[in-house]
């Protein structure tokens, strides 16, 4: 068996090295963060902690959006390292498989995890896509890909497939209606569902403020914002 703490360390090298220089919101932090959410509702439900860890570490590293949607990308580069460091096949078949389903893939796609380590790692990402952190990052995202802030003649849209999420380049704020308010009701454990709660009403202040500024005091969304 391999050493397990090695097997972390060199893990943390390599995504941090994999992941340097990144502008979208999935840099080494987001993975540290995740890691953080996954690991702790990991311990409080009982999960295993090293398969969580692994996947959690492991989630991005060959994350679609930048893999010309290919959803196989992360599962195999994830395989490829962990095979590398003479990891046991059950472990890596677990995190693989992790990897492979974590991704939010639209509206109307189900996306729930088989094992309760996969709900750990999934519900640990989508705690980092709300909230503060999560706001930043849906900025930072839109950013890099040269997205509008927010164009009140755009409609949101539910993603009924993938296919239609893939293809999405609507305004940032579109995105809030499109995701991130619908994750708190997609949580898959008990804990991720507390830990969603006060992240998700933070959203919904900041929709507020955001659109009273907008409107110039009236406080209402204007047209587009929702769908």
């Amino acid at each position: 068996m391999p050493d397990w703490s090695q097997v972390i360390s060199q893990t943390v090298e390599h995504v941090q090295q994999t992941l340097a220089g990144d502008s979208s919101g999935h840099d080494w932090w987001h993975i540290d963060r995740v890691r953080r959410n996954a690991v702790q509702i990991a311990t409080e439900e009982n999960a295993d902690l090293l398969i969580v860890e692994l996947a959690a570490l492991l989630h991005d590293i060959a994350d679609w959006k930048f893999h010309d949607g290919d959803l196989s990308a992360g599962s195999l580069a994830a395989r490829n390292w962990l095979a590398k460091l003479g990891v046991d096949d059950f472990t890596v078949n677990q995190v693989s498989e992790i990897i492979a389903g974590v991704s939010f893939k639209g509206a109307g796609v189900a996306t729930e995890m088989p094992t309760l380590e996969g709900r750990c790692v999934q519900d640990g990402d989508r705690l980092d896509a709300i909230g503060a952190i999560g706001i930043a990052r849906a900025f930072a995202f839109g950013g890099h890909f040269g997205r509008p802030m927010y164009d009140p003649e755009i409609a949101a849209e539910l993603h009924q497939s993938f296919a239609a999420y893939q293809t999405k380049s609507g305004p940032t704020i579109n995105h809030f209606y499109e995701k991130l308010l619908l994750l708190k009701n997609r949580m898959q454990t008990v804990t991720g569902k507390r830990m969603a709660l006060e992240r998700h009403q933070f959203m919904e202040l900041f929709l507020q403020r955001f659109f009273d500024e907008w409107n110039g005091g009236r406080g209402e969304p204007v047209r587009g914002s929702a769908p």
